[in-house]
């Protein structure tokens, strides 16, 4: 989703407003948000609230956001990135984009946003994770008398039909994750072919991560590729969506926090990093109904939070699949043998 800029910052101005003082003495933070929407705005206000430094967020997808932090490098303009899948973030750190810190909240997190860490010599850490997979309307199902799609196989079946949505890889981390995950399960060339096949039955690519959900909650297509953690969200706003996680396997994310090369604000960013790692601001994802798993050992967990212990997840390769050549290539020849030379 990308929520208009006034409608994020309005909540963190009125912050500022009830503590003048204090925030014209702490500074400002500039932060790209790759979460949700309603979770962006929480993040921005708790934090503008509890130490008075002036928050000024925009929301994009991962694809998007490391579009735009390569291209200010020189000139940075972010000083946080916060959210979105880790494999941009990953790539950002690879290309030197994004500064190395150790918070000394590290030590309360769980395994996989350590190793996140270390992997990329502690230039991004992990912030929640959640498993991919797929979503469907229950009521188009019924009324087109469509099974529910269970596996990744039953998405190219000729019934799905302008059916399917997945998001564009190219702006979207998400969609990506798709396309790596595909590659680990099956090979590359049998998920080319694979993807080529899907395409057919694709109706629209979403530009982002989370359009096709949104789209599928509200009736406007049948079937989405995308994360299982974000459907609870959209059942309880009254939605009649239901997820699978493929029975091939599936990958999973491990959302990511970066501080930006060069940022202004620098001991703000260092700041909100470590704010960013403790439960109670861990625990403002599932205060916006969102049900990733998050990293901070001590922070509530829903029972809604998807069981990876019940999904067949794939031993995702995040070293191969987080390396930015390894993105340009699968993109470019996503983009000219699915997106540009399928019929």
């Amino acid at each position: 989703m990308k929520p208009s800029l006034s409608r994020l910052a309005l909540p963190a101005l009125l912050a500022s407003v009830a503590a003048p003082a204090l925030a014209a003495d702490a500074g400002s933070l500039n932060i790209i948000c790759g979460v949700q929407a309603e979770w962006c705005s929480l993040v921005q206000t708790t934090f503008s609230r509890t130490t008075g430094i002036k928050v000024n967020l925009v929301a994009k997808g991962g694809g998007e956001a490391l579009a735009q932090i390569s291209a200010e490098s020189a000139n940075p303009k972010t000083d946080v990135w916060f959210g979105g899948t880790g494999d941009p973030h990953l790539q950002a750190a690879e290309k030197d984009l994004t500064l190395a810190y150790q918070s000394p909240n590290i030590n309360l997190l769980r395994d996989w946003a350590v190793n996140q860490a270390k992997q990329s010599g502690y230039k991004t850490v992990g912030i929640y994770s959640g498993p991919l997979g797929i979503a469907y309307n229950t009521e188009l199902l019924a009324k087109k008398k469509l099974a529910a799609p269970l596996c990744w196989t039953d998405l190219i079946q000729p019934q799905y039909k302008g059916e399917v949505q997945m998001a564009n890889p190219n702006s979207s981390g998400t969609a990506y994750m798709a396309i790596a995950t595909l590659v680990q399960i099956t090979g590359e060339d049998k998920a080319f072919e694979y993807l080529k096949a899907l395409h057919k039955n694709i109706s629209q690519y979403p530009r982002s991560g989370s359009g096709p959900l949104k789209n599928v909650s509200h009736g406007e297509n049948t079937i989405a590729v995308g994360w299982i953690h974000d459907v609870p969200g959209e059942v309880m706003q009254g939605f009649p969506v239901k997820s699978a996680a493929p029975c091939e396997g599936t990958g999973y994310e491990v959302g990511s926090m970066s501080i930006v090369k060069g940022a202004r604000n620098l001991a703000n960013a260092k700041k909100f990093y470590d704010w960013a790692l403790t439960a109670p601001a861990q625990e403002l994802g599932l205060a916006a109904k969102q049900f990733q798993l998050p990293a901070n050992t001590a922070a509530k967990v829903d029972p809604r939070v998807p069981d990876v212990k019940r999904i067949k997840l794939i031993n995702y390769d995040f070293a191969k699949y987080g390396k930015a050549a390894e993105r340009k290539r699968l993109l470019e020849r996503w983009e000219k043998e699915v997106n540009g030379g399928a019929n």
